[in-house]
Order: structure tokens, then sequence, then C-alpha cells
């Protein structure tokens, strides 16, 4: 397995995985999303490839305050390896190498499978609301 910073003909291949990870929803358009993370902080859009095929990504950031995660997928196939930690571990390496202080991850309330997972790996539930507002509307859903 090989970890390395997303490149542009990387594009389709995780569109692909994303959508075998159930990580779509209809109101996030994927390729804006991978435009506009390859015009900031694209060394911290992280793929992982076996044999070739991309089977991981996540796309991480860091805005001098704190890190963030999103996009963490892992091909089912290729589930249970170490992949998903080998994405996080070089991602939290890029983050403190920046000085970082704090990684936050934000996963549905029903996912409790990765739930787990973050909690094996010393996540911790933060005892906060997240509040959001979209600012720019991509397409209608």
């Amino acid at each position: 397995m090989e970890i390395r910073v997303f490149r542009q003909d990387d594009f389709e291949e995780v569109i692909t995985l994303w959508e075998r990870c159930d990580l779509l929803r209809p109101w996030n358009d994927p390729e804006m999303d991978i435009e506009r993370k390859l015009n900031h902080d694209a060394d911290l859009f992280l793929v992982a490839e076996v044999g070739g095929e991309v089977v991981g990504s996540l796309m991480g950031g860091y805005d001098g305050h704190r890190g963030s995660a999103y996009y963490l997928g892992v091909h089912p196939e290729f589930r249970g390896r170490g992949i998903a930690n080998a994405l996080l571990s070089r991602l939290e390496k890029k983050l403190i190498a920046r000085g970082c202080p704090k990684i936050q991850i934000m996963v549905r309330e029903e996912n409790e499978l990765v739930i787990g997972m973050y909690e094996r790996l010393e996540y911790e539930q933060q005892e906060v609301m997240l509040l959001g507002k979209r600012l720019i509307e991509d397409q209608e859903y």
C-alpha cells in the first residue's frame, strides 16, 4: 500500500470510491468539493493506493487553529487492513508538522461502526454542538 497526495488523474477513481463508501450526499457536489480542495492545502488530500488502484481517501484541512478530516473512505473489499488508520496517521503527522494542536472529525451519529473505529484510534466525543450554514448553493436537492 502506498499513501500519497491526490493527483488530478485520481479524480474519477476517488468519486467512485466515495460512492462505494456511501460518502456522497445530495447537497454536496463531489467534483466541486475536489476542485475546491485542490485550490486550498491540496497536499492534505491523501489517497491510499494498492496495486495501482485507489482504495482509500482522506481530505484534511488546517485553518491555523484546528485540523479537520473529511471524506475518509476505504473500499469495502479493503477494509480491516489498517488503511484508514494509515491515512489518519499520515494526516496527523502532516498537521503536527504545521504546528496544529488538535484535529476534529465530523461523523454522523448513526454511523456507529466508524465512531468505534475513531474511538479505537483515541478520538473522543467532544462536548460541542455543530452548527452550519451553507454559503454557496452548489445544486438543488
